[in-house]
C-alpha cells in the first residue's frame, strides 16, 4: 500500500462527503485500507494522516441543541411548503450540509407525527410561526401519516448491485432485490448475473458514490469495465 494512494483516497472520499474527511473506522468501510496500511508506516495517528491530505481532522461531534433541529427542520418546511418526507430531509442535506440527517430527528423525537407534535410544541408562543403550525396540523390530524411515514421509510431502502454481462460491469439500484436482474436479462443478449448487492437507505447516495469512485473505468451509462480489485472493493460492503 502506498503513501500516495491513501492521501489520493483520503481527499476523494472526503469530497464525496461534503468536503469533510472521514473518520478512521468510516474509511476502512468505504476504501477497504486497513489501520495496520498506514499506522507506524507513515503516521502514527489517523489526523496526521488527514493533515497531510489538507483537512483539519474532524473534531468530537457534540449532540445537537433541540432548537438548532427544531429551526432547522423548519427551514426545510418553509422551503417545501409541506412537511417533509424522509427522502425530501436527505436530498436537501445534499444540498445544504448544514442540515441534520433524518435519522437525528427519528433517534431524538421518533415517528412523523411525534416530530410534527414536537415541532408544534416548539411554535406555540412565538410570534411568526403560524404557517408552521398549520403544517404541522396537516400530519398531526392525519389519520394515515403513520401509514405514509412507514412508506416513506421503505421506499428509501433498497440495494445497489454489481451485476456482469460478458466483459462489462454494471453498477445500478434497485428497491427490490432480484427484479433488476430479471427486467435487464430479457433485454440484454449476453447472460447477466448478480455478483454482489449493498444494502442501503439511500440507494440514489451510494449509487452516485460508486459511479464516482468509478468513473475513470465508465464505459456508458452505468456499464464500467472493471478489474479484479475494483470487484474486490465493491463486495467488501454488506451494507452502507
Amino acid at each position: 500500500m502506498k503513501k500516495a494512494h491513501i492521501l489520493q483516497e483520503i481527499k476523494r472520499t472526503a469530497e464525496a462527503n461534503g468536503g469533510m474527511p472521514l473518520g478512521r473506522q468510516r474509511f476502512f468501510k468505504v476504501t477497504g485500507i486497513k489501520e495496520s496500511d498506514w499506522v507506524g508506516k507513515f503516521w502514527a495517528r489517523w489526523g496526521d494522516a488527514v493533515r497531510e491530505a489538507g483537512f483539519e481532522p474532524n473534531q468530537k461531534q457534540v449532540a445537537l441543541s433541540e432548537d438548532l433541529l427544531m429551526e432547522k427542520f423548519i427551514m426545510v418546511m418553509r422551503d417545501l411548503g409541506r412537511f417533509p418526507t424522509v427522502a425530501e430531509l436527505r436530498m436537501k442535506k445534499r444540498s445544504d450540509a448544514s442540515i441534520p440527517n433524518s435519522r437525528a430527528y427519528e433517534r431524538r423525537f421518533g415517528s412523523k407525527p411525534q416530530v410534527a407534535a414536537k415541532i408544534r410544541d416548539y411554535c406555540h408562543g412565538r410570534t411568526g410561526y403560524e404557517d408552521v403550525l398549520a403544517l404541522c396540523s396537516t400530519v398531526i390530524d392525519s389519520p394515515s401519516v403513520e401509514a405514509e411515514s412507514d412508506a416513506d421509510s421503505e421506499e428509501s431502502t433498497g440495494f445497489v448491485y454489481l451485476m456482469k454481462s460478458g466483459r462489462s460491469y454494471k453498477i445500478g439500484r434497485s428497491n427490490a432485490a432480484g427484479r433488476r436482474e430479471y427486467e435487464l436479462a430479457i433485454q440484454l443478449p449476453e447472460k447477466l448475473r448478480t455478483l454482489h448487492m449493498i444494502r442501503t437507505d439511500d440507494p440514489a447516495g451510494i449509487e452516485e458514490y460508486w459511479h464516482k469512485r468509478f468513473a475513470a473505468k465508465r464505459k456508458n451509462g452505468e456499464w464500467f469495465d472493471l478489474d479484479s480489485k475494483d470487484i474486490a472493493t465493491f463486495r467488501r460492503h454488506k451494507v452502507m
